[in-house]
């Protein structure tokens, strides 16, 4: 059971991953027809009551298999109301940055520049948690550093950080501490009502801001229904629901490496689906990028192994 539940891992989280990688196409043509705060609004509500009668059910089927006092209940219940409003904010900041950067970028550029977060995710424990980091780790961060300098030179002979860049960039520190969080919370949430309830918090702050700094019309949310449909059923539900599920059973390290594979499946998508092409120094830099990635967690791979 332990050795099946080793390869169950993994398997989610490459799933997740694939999964994302088209998202990040139906992310940007969505931004076709509305802006960023709606199109994310309304898929995370999506993907959030998609999930509601996963939850009903099963908490029907389980009504009776534990038996809590008064005081436990109204313990875990105030767990769960902590670790989801601190999980669904990072997701929230996390993904609402990403659909921005959409307006400016390539999904390619979007999905390798967001996947720094697999660097930043052994940087930040380090910093909050004192984990010695080993020299592979400082490589891959100067590598990936290197990666993203080739990026966003975009074949010039000077480097252009402009917004959709610099977006990017503040969605892969939000996500990297998405994962820290999901790493702490995962174990005491359940992972179907922890999804759930990061997506409801998403898509209840976003239709807020929607509301306030847009002009959301129902002509727009028709014309980008199915990048709206794919983004909430199948990227949130399906993709991060594989994700908390694949992390129970995967060192975090070794999770981000697994998860980093969708900045390859965006490229392809990318390039499959809208025909959008890089320059040759963008492919090399996203090469050098996702090098720096896997040399940053091969200790932590060795070790699961």
């Amino acid at each position: 059971m332990a050795n099946k539940k080793k390869i169950i891992g993994p398997i989610l989280l490459i799933s997740a991953a694939m999964i994302w990688g088209l998202s990040f196409v139906a992310q940007k043509q969505g931004m076709e027809y509305v802006e960023g705060f709606t199109f994310n609004g309304i898929r995370s509500l999506l993907g959030g009551i998609v999930l509601l009668p996963i939850i009903l059910f099963r908490s029907i089927k389980n009504k009776n298999s534990v038996k809590l006092s008064p005081s436990e209940k109204k313990s875990s219940r105030k767990d769960n109301v902590k670790g989801i409003l601190i999980v669904g904010t990072m997701l929230c900041i996390g993904s609402n940055l990403q659909q921005f950067a959409f307006g400016y970028i390539e999904p390619g550029k979007v999905g390798f520049i967001t996947a720094l977060y697999m660097l930043l995710v052994p940087l930040i424990s380090f910093i909050i948690y004192k984990k010695k980091q080993p020299f592979t780790t400082w490589l891959g961060v100067f590598l990936g550093v290197g990666g993203l300098y080739m990026i966003c030179m975009g074949g010039s002979s000077s480097f252009g950080l402009g917004k959709g860049e610099i977006l990017a960039l503040l969605c892969s520190i939000a996500f990297a501490l998405h994962i820290i969080v999901i790493d702490k919370y995962a174990s005491k949430i359940d992972a179907i009502v922890l999804s759930c309830g990061q997506y409801m918090v998403t898509g209840v702050v976003s239709c807020i801001l929607m509301f306030i700094f847009e002009k959301p019309s129902m002509d727009g949310i028709m014309q980008a229904a199915v990048p709206i449909l794919y983004a909430g059923i199948m990227s949130c539900s399906c993709a991060f629901t594989f994700q908390i599920i694949g992390q129970k059973y995967t060192e975090p390290t070794l999770a981000s490496m697994l998860l980093c594979t969708e900045s390859v499946f965006s490229v392809i998508f990318s390039f499959i689906i809208l025909g959008e092409r890089m320059t040759v120094i963008e492919y090399i830099g996203c090469a050098v990028m996702f090098t720096a990635i896997i040399i940053a967690q091969l200790p932590a791979k060795k070790k699961a192994q």
